[in-house]
């Protein structure tokens, strides 16, 4: 049995592999997004209940604000706009060191955009400027120049406590609807008003204009529905149903047929579910057209390789074929790259979606329920005593 013992050990690091590859990211954004968003109405609640009058001055602090919500990271944007087509801006950010921007685009790309920028500096002093974004490179980014017509009242930045506040007006001449927003931030303090690259950047449409008579709640709310409906089918998909399903494959192997039946209906539930919460995502990236293009590309990756896994079962060849083999080894490996791809993205969209404590903790958990249990199976499974030699399985998927 020494083949069967290491090829068991085998499988167990490379359960393991999973959780410390994914782990690394997820420890990033446990820093910044426990304290700051949540991707429900309470975490909104939370930040947007804060009177800003006690520290920011006129209008930026005594302003109803239509719309107050989450959008990225530890970034919450309050905007109000007037019948006068005046947009009052004020964006908050968890803050430590460096700069925070938002950006305004006619395509959602940074070329040819304009951008507030805000920090303050080693010294305590506080700064906030206009730039021209010519280019990618720092050089090719203009301070004092752009295209936002700013009004008479200056700009504000604030530090309170832990956050930073940029509040800004613009004038335009029509009313702002959907806008490509920029939002993004650097570590390092601007040199003489040179700004360092970006840690990170996103791109969003904002409807400045859906709220024009009174409190933001309706587009908003139906956005952070779709997310999380998105999150939840995604995590149920690839998060339990793929993996339970590929365990009755491999640890179930002797109640024939059962086992076949299990995985099949598990595998196709666990699908259609994943499936579902790739539709959903599409149609949020549709309205919002948030830059998560890793995400995007490992989603539609794995989904590749789960409809490559379904047209598998209904091309398996006979099990006396000599390409059984060659099936064989395909379905098992092309499932693992399945699986992982899977567990990264859950992670991956629990990071950019700024989804809160409540999500890492829950998909935590079901992640490390998955890997005892498979671990505990495959130690079973070695230890049981071997039995008598059988027929072949006519279900037999390795």
């Amino acid at each position: 049995m020494p083949s069967l013992r290491s090829q068991s050990l085998a499988m167990i690091s490379q359960l393991w592999v999973v959780p410390l590859l994914i782990l690394g990211q997820w420890r990033v954004s446990l820093v910044v997004g426990d304290e700051v968003i949540g991707g429900n109405g309470d975490g909104s609640s939370q930040f947007c209940n804060i009177g800003l009058a006690s520290f920011l001055p006129p209008p930026y602090g005594n302003l109803s604000y239509s719309s107050c919500r989450p959008v990225w990271n530890t970034f919450v944007l309050r905007y109000y706009q007037s019948r006068d087509h005046t947009v009052t801006v004020v964006l908050s950010a968890l803050y430590t060191a460096g700069w925070v921007g938002i950006g305004f685009s006619k395509d959602g790309m940074m070329v040819g955009s304009s951008a507030m920028v805000g920090w303050i500096s080693r010294t305590g002093h506080a700064h906030i400027k206009q730039y021209y974004l010519k280019g990618r490179t720092s050089s090719e980014v203009e301070p004092g120049k752009g295209d936002l017509n700013l009004t008479a009242i200056p700009p504000v930045v604030v530090l309170d406590g832990a956050n930073i506040y940029l509040g800004f007006q613009l004038q335009f001449s029509a009313p702002l609807e959907q806008q490509p927003t920029l939002l993004a931030f650097g570590s390092r303090y601007p040199v003489n008003h040179k700004l360092a690259k970006h840690d990170d950047k996103t791109t969003i449409r904002i409807h400045y204009s859906a709220e024009l008579s009174g409190p933001a709640t309706g587009e908003t709310g139906h956005f952070d529905k779709m997310k999380r409906s998105h999150g939840i089918l995604g995590m149920l998909g690839w998060g339990l149903f793929l993996p339970c399903g590929a365990m009755v494959a491999r640890f179930l192997k002797q109640k024939e047929p059962l086992w076949f039946y299990l995985h099949t209906l598990i595998q196709f539930v666990g699908f259609l579910i994943a499936l579902a919460g790739v539709v959903i995502g599409q149609a949020l990236y549709n309205k919002i057209h948030a830059d998560v293009a890793a995400h995007r590309g490992i989603g539609y990756f794995a989904l590749t390789l789960s409809i490559l896994q379904i047209l598998a079962f209904f091309i398996r060849p006979d099990k006396e074929t000599k390409i059984r083999r060659i099936w064989a080894a395909y379905h098992r490996w092309f499932g693992v790259i399945t699986l992982f791809f899977g567990a990264l993205n859950i992670m991956l969209g629990i990071q950019v979606g700024a989804t809160g404590a409540e999500w890492k903790i829950g998909y935590g958990f079901l992640l490390g329920i998955t890997i005892v249990a498979a671990v505990v199976l495959q130690v079973l499974s070695m230890l049981r005593s071997p039995e008598k030699p059988t027929q072949p399985s006519s279900f037999q998927m390795n």
